[in-house]
């Protein structure tokens, strides 16, 4: 496995030694890395086998809601970060507009993942605004934290390859995986499990985001550039592979 985003540097040696000649080649070595650190991962394994217990599957239902509820704020962050140009701040700003729900009565992805969470904890105790009784986690904290650290920071090109490479190139999938994984039938054996939010970004608005933040970056075929879009995008993939795994080990710590 590679080395830990928080624990070590933002970029290592190695990494930044690395070369690509093309943006094919960026996208290319992030959906590898991707693969090893999301789908290979202990959480996407353990959800998919089925092998999480009720209270275990509890706890993640609660703890994803907080991140998908800072989420805006993450893509307010990049925004902050873009230039006063419409065609790099636009693609982020439909990105946060369909956290908006696109305006329409009930399609915002905070009202769309109450869907998730009280078909998974019908008891959950939510306060008018659908925030739950429970304190974040610390996996979750320290992700949404450190994104929006990277923000106050970055550079345009920067910002624009951590939503797109870090984040919207492989979102889609891995939301599709965690939708899949939560209508295993060992989670439907005290009611049904509603996955609506995870298919709506996995079939309509992750690709388009993707697309989007795609027709900024593939512009930039300097070697540096690449060598920087690739630097970017893993360190920001890297952060949220390990929000899931230190959720794993959170809820397997749960008796």
């Amino acid at each position: 496995m590679e080395s830990h985003p928080r624990r070590k540097g933002r970029y290592d040696v190695q990494v930044m030694n690395r070369q690509f000649s093309t943006y094919e080649d960026v996208e290319q070595s992030m959906l590898a890395l991707v693969d090893e650190h999301f789908f290979q991962g202990s959480f996407l394994q353990t959800l998919c086998s089925g092998n999480y217990n009720n209270v275990q599957l509890r706890y993640f239902a609660l703890q994803y809601g907080y991140y998908s509820r800072h989420f805006p704020r993450v893509l307010g962050a990049a925004i902050a970060a873009m230039p006063p140009i419409d065609e790099w701040w636009v693609p982020v700003a439909d990105n946060l507009w369909d956290e908006a729900g696109r305006g329409e009565s009930g399609r915002a992805h905070e009202k769309l993942y109450l869907t998730f969470l009280k078909s998974v904890v019908p008891d959950a105790k939510l306060d008018r605004h659908g925030i739950p009784d429970v304190p974040m986690s610390p996996a979750v904290e320290t992700a949404i934290d450190t994104f929006i650290q990277f923000f106050r920071e970055a550079t345009p090109l920067q910002a624009m390859a951590a939503v797109g490479l870090g984040s919207e190139l492989f979102a889609g999938a891995v939301m599709a995986r965690i939708g899949e994984g939560v209508l295993h039938p060992h989670y439907q054996a005290e009611g049904a499990v509603n996955s609506l939010f995870w298919q709506v970004h996995a079939d309509e608005h992750e690709p388009r985001h993707y697309e989007l933040c795609k027709q900024i970056l593939q512009r930039h075929t300097a070697p540096d550039e690449l060598r920087l879009m690739y630097e970017t995008g893993r360190y920001i993939a890297l952060s949220e592979a390990s929000m899931y795994e230190e959720l794993h080990a959170e809820m397997m710590s749960l008796v």
